[in-house]
């Protein structure tokens, strides 16, 4: 395997995907190669956090602190 440069779905720009980064996707069972560089990906992942799909509690069960 040989590192390849990729190009961003969001951005545009170009990106590598080492060979290294194709072996872990390979050890993990990915199908597909990733479409968004590193700073597309951090970014898309805290826009998740900041509408709330970024786990925590989601509502469910009681929140202890408001007993007391």
């Amino acid at each position: 395997m040989a590192d390849k440069t990729l190009i961003c779905k969001d951005c545009n720009a170009e990106f590598v995907f080492s060979e290294g980064e194709q072996a872990f996707y390979q050890e993990k069972g990915f199908q597909n190669e990733p479409q968004r560089c590193p700073t597309c990906r951090q970014a898309r992942k805290q826009q998740r956090r900041n509408n709330g799909f970024g786990g925590g509690n989601r509502g469910y069960g009681r929140n202890f602190s408001d007993r007391w």
